[in-house]
């Protein structure tokens, strides 16, 4: 990675935070979802394919995170965009699962450091609220943007930018020293392939567990997946039949709802 990639990257993490200057819906909403986070670690990489598959999974993956009470007990943002550069920068020479582990293992080092990163932010921003406090005790409505603007931003920034660019930095050094792919052994390149198809299916049955509200529709995933496996039809043709397959569910169902209220 270059220095204007490694700092695109870094700019990115911070903007898909919680609170970043671009607000929550564009930042932690959008830029912090990890399909979004690939594609534009991706971009900025030159390489949108390998990206995207360690993107899909990563999003299966913390499909089920929440931040109850604003409590952050795992960084979306900062696992997503590191798991994806490391995935890029350390998985040539690899297969997809064993991509999407070594992206899988990085992003939980990212997430960790977003986790870290997001505590000291609070405390940090601690002292903000006395300065904060003393202008609406004066009753200084004009300067009020500096603790809630200028002095929060730059907090949040310093916190999410810097050791982003640090990790960055030290990946893409290691990266020049050898290729990853032959200095890992063996067993540690199987173990990530396992690891990777077992989060994502892991995370296949979380959605699963949101999705499907009644034991029969157990079948309708069933009959997808005999579609792509068997009959080897890709994503596009299965969601035409998806789509046909609504339409005429949600026909008939109305027109017994409709029969039985007359």
């Amino acid at each position: 990675m270059s220095i204007i990639q490694i700092i695109l990257i870094a700019l990115f993490i911070y903007l898909g935070s919680i609170g970043s200057i671009v607000g929550n819906t564009i930042g932690w909403y959008t830029l912090g979802r990890p399909l979004v986070a690939s594609f534009v670690v991706g971009v900025i990489l030159g390489d949108v394919n390998t990206a995207m598959t360690v993107g899909i999974p990563l999003q299966i993956m913390y499909m089920g995170n929440v931040t109850p009470g604003g409590a952050v007990a795992w960084d979306l943002s900062y696992a997503t965009y590191i798991g994806t550069a490391a995935a890029i920068v350390f998985g040539q020479g690899m297969d997809t699962t064993g991509v999407i582990g070594l992206a899988v293992v990085f992003a939980g080092i990212g997430g960790l450091v977003g986790q870290i990163a997001w505590n000291v932010s609070y405390a940090l921003n601690l002292p903000i609220n006395r300065v904060a406090q003393r202008y609406a005790d004066e009753g200084n409505t004009k300067k009020m943007y500096i603790p809630n603007v200028v002095l929060g931003q730059a907090i949040g920034f310093a916190c999410r930018f810097i050791p982003a660019v640090l990790i960055l930095s030290s990946a893409t050094a290691a990266s020049g020293q050898a290729d990853f792919a032959t200095i890992i052994p063996s067993w540690v390149t199987t173990m990530l392939s396992v690891f990777g198809g077992m989060m994502a299916a892991l995370g296949m049955g979380i959605i699963l567990s949101f999705l499907i509200k009644k034991k029969y529709q157990f079948a309708i995933y069933l009959v997808g997946f005999i579609l792509v496996t068997y009959f080897q039809l890709n994503t596009m043709a299965i969601a035409v039949i998806g789509v046909l397959v609504a339409v005429i569910y949600y026909a008939v169902i109305t027109s017994l709802q409709e029969k039985e209220a007359n």
